[in-house]
């Protein structure tokens, strides 16, 4: 091999490192995309768990003070 095919090898290696470089970077941005994605989206899963929690917790609240008042009906209907 003479010096011109050696150089030449050595820029075409050099040409694919770049090229891995700049993958690399890409996939590294992307990456952080998606971290961020799964990050919102767990706190709008936390958002609504806490929303579906309060609900029912709104709901067994009515449906005790209706059967209190059912239960206060009753005794004035039976006195």
């Amino acid at each position: 091999m003479d010096n011109e095919q050696i150089i030449e090898q050595f820029d075409e290696i050099e040409q694919k490192v770049e090229k891995l470089i700049e993958t690399c970077k890409s996939y590294k941005a992307d990456n952080l995309k998606l971290k961020n994605r799964i990050e919102k989206m767990e706190e709008e899963l936390r958002e609504k768990v806490e929303a579906e929690k309060n609900y029912h917790e709104e709901k067994a609240l009515i449906l005790s003070k209706v059967d209190g008042l059912l239960v206060r009906l009753g005794d004035i209907a039976e006195g």
